[in-house]
């Protein structure tokens, strides 16, 4: 199997994973606040990720990665989950997973401006309908919306495009585990610090489901699922594997619709269909 296939695989395994990050966030913002949340997540997966350059006894850093990895810590460590944190207290998840579709274009654009790569015309073009389509099909869901809810959304949009397309580059020559790890200890101290200043005197009457959706955003949003996605991005291409994601909204509406009861367009399934072409024609011209 050849990088690039070998990329794809691994960013479709990081687009599945991410999926359920929305849910499983608006999941534990019922009872956790949205600054604990993203402090706790980042805590939990920063230790988890220390213990795991620890025992592979990895190499520290050079001085010249620092600021990369600065990028990434405040991009995809902090930002994006306190943006989306904040963002669901006015929205609900299946709003909030529309504005995930705009995540590629802006991976692809940081990936021209930081990771020096330079996709066809006609990609740009792929890249730009399927982002069209799902803007569209969000203005069409019944769905409560909020304009600080949907300007939260979009900053997080953008922190988050940074950060991936920081971290990519970064990992062509770390090792995609390795970004993400150093990223999350590199912020820990920050984090560690911040969860004992906010943490809640005690957590009563707490519904097991916001555990398992802490459990979730630290585990496999915060360190797995960027396993397989930097190493899906720096193998198959930034911009090429990063329109992936347009794929993300429609299996995280479906797992609002399954795990949260939120109604769920049947709209979706033609939107996804034109999507998924949208993706095929990105990935024919992204190099």
């Amino acid at each position: 199997m050849n990088n690039t296939a070998n990329g794809w695989i691994n960013g479709m395994i990081g687009v599945l994973i991410f999926s359920g990050s929305l849910p499983a966030t608006r999941i534990a913002v019922a009872d956790f606040d949205p600054l604990f949340l993203t402090v706790a997540r980042a805590t939990i997966a920063g230790l988890l990720a220390l213990c795991l350059l620890l025992a592979f006894r990895e190499k520290r850093p050079a001085r010249s990665d620092l600021l990369p990895l600065a990028i990434v810590s405040l991009g995809v460590v902090i930002g994006f989950p306190l943006l989306t944190a904040l963002a669901l207290k006015h929205i609900t998840s299946a709003h909030s997973i529309v504005f995930i579709g705009l995540l590629p274009l802006a991976t692809a654009i940081f990936g021209v401006l930081r990771g020096g790569e330079r996709p066809k015309p006609v990609f740009w073009i792929f890249s730009c309908v399927g982002s069209a389509i799902v803007a569209g099909f969000a203005l069409f869901q019944e769905q409560a919306a909020s304009s600080v809810g949907d300007l939260l959304m979009l900053a997080a949009v953008i922190v988050c495009g940074l950060g991936y397309a920081e971290g990519a580059s970064l990992s062509r020559k770390l090792g995609g585990w390795q970004v993400i790890s150093w990223a999350l200890v590199l912020s820990l101290p920050v984090m560690l610090a911040l969860s004992i200043a906010v943490v809640p005197a005690a957590f009563p009457n707490l519904d097991s489901t916001s555990w398992l959706g802490l459990a979730y955003v630290s585990l496999f949003s915060m360190l797995i699922g960027f396993i397989f996605w930097y190493r899906g991005l720096a193998l198959g291409g930034i911009a090429g594997v990063g329109q992936l994601q347009l794929l993300q909204p429609f299996f995280g509406l479906l797992l609002a619709a399954a795990l949260l009861g939120e109604k769920v367009s049947l709209g979706m399934f033609g939107a996804t269909l034109a999507v998924v072409a949208c993706v095929a024609g990105a990935k024919r011209f992204a190099r």
